[in-house]
């Protein structure tokens, strides 16, 4: 009788696995979900209850390999996100005041958790946004496009300029991965969808509310940083930059916009000031007439590459970044001299 029904049950199955390979078909997900249970459960009603249980041990195996493409939530979110709070409120940022973060990660948890992690949209994360929003110091907003780590460098945690991650509203996201589910957590932990399965996920979301909240808070000399060694150009379309950040400038707060061309160093000169995607970034703040300045290779920042390439040829004396770090550190020893002398 066992057996008998686990056919009936095996081809019940491969009917249900029929339907459910066709949904996936045409909406993208890679994972299995229950379609037609009504149905199913009419199917099963007069099935054994050994039988049933047979069913139920199936899915919760098919049940482990649904995927969509993206990591799933980080493990101990909570954990990392307040403490990340209470680590910049009292030594990244204290400038920023005292915050609420027991507060703060409810708001950034109520967007998504237990939720179709296709169906989270940015507005979700308005009021995480408000309890994390604080004053940008002027001309100290940096921008960027695909050189996340040089940014980072450069900014110094906000000491010398403040990209959005330095906020504290991108602070606590950064480099974390979550989405919601109908589990018993409300997390999924095997994995999240990725914006070319689903334009509306929580990740996406949340990056497009803090980008344009950031671009309209940001005021006096703006700094874009883009990478001249990107295959297709340091400005790509679409892209935060194109579509949420530059639309959000406001044109009474912005004095000017420097944009530096980075290459990579050893990198390929992909894009420059005046040409390929760089001339049509330099294009769209001209039509909304922000004044701007290109540099190619800014230098301060060439420098700052250079401390991990001391020796190569892009950073010798006669690119002139090597004069740049020779003057350096002759300076003290100049110094010694001169002091020495006057003994």
């Amino acid at each position: 009788m066992w057996w008998t029904h686990g056919s009936q049950i095996e081809e019940i199955f491969f009917q249900r696995r029929s339907q459910l390979d066709d949904s996936k078909q045409r909406s993208g997900k890679q994972c299995i979900a229950f379609i037609g249970w009504p149905k199913l459960k009419m199917q099963l009603s007069n099935l054994t209850m050994q039988s049933l249980l047979f069913y139920i041990v199936v899915m919760i195996q098919l049940k482990g390999t649904c995927q969509w493409k993206g990591p799933g939530t980080t493990p101990n979110l909570e954990t990392i996100v307040i403490g990340r709070c209470y680590d910049y409120i009292e030594t990244v940022n204290p400038s920023v005041g005292k915050k609420n973060c027991s507060a703060i990660w409810e708001a950034f948890k109520s967007a998504f958790v237990s939720k179709d992690p296709c169906s989270v949209i940015p507005s979700d994360y308005e009021r995480y946004v408000n309890l994390t929003l604080h004053d940008l110091p002027i001309n100290k907003s940096l921008f960027w496009e695909n050189n996340k780590q040089l940014v980072h460098r450069l900014s110094d945690r906000g000491h010398r300029y403040m990209a959005l991650g330095d906020t504290l509203m991108g602070w606590l996201a950064d480099n974390l991965d979550f989405c919601g589910s109908s589990s018993d957590s409300g997390f999924d932990y095997n994995s999240c969808p990725m914006t070319s399965e689903c334009e509306h996920n929580p990740g996406e979301s949340f990056w497009r509310l803090a980008s344009i909240t950031y671009a309209k808070h940001s005021h006096g000399e703006i700094q874009i940083m883009l990478n001249g060694s990107t295959p297709g150009g340091g400005f790509p379309v679409p892209s935060f930059l194109a579509d949420f950040e530059i639309p959000n400038f406001q044109r009474d707060k912005v004095s000017s916009i420097n944009i530096w061309v980075m290459d990579e160093i050893e990198g390929a000169n992909v894009d420059s000031c005046g040409k390929n995607s760089t001339a049509t970034l330099e294009s769209v703040l001209s039509r909304k007439g922000f004044p701007y300045t290109c540099y190619d290779n800014y230098r301060p920042v060439r420098i700052l590459q250079c401390v991990d390439f001391p020796g190569n040829p892009d950073c010798s004396t006669n690119s002139g970044i090597g004069l740049a770090l020779s003057w350096v550190t002759m300076i003290p020893v100049w110094f010694v001299t001169i002091i020495n002398y006057g003994h």
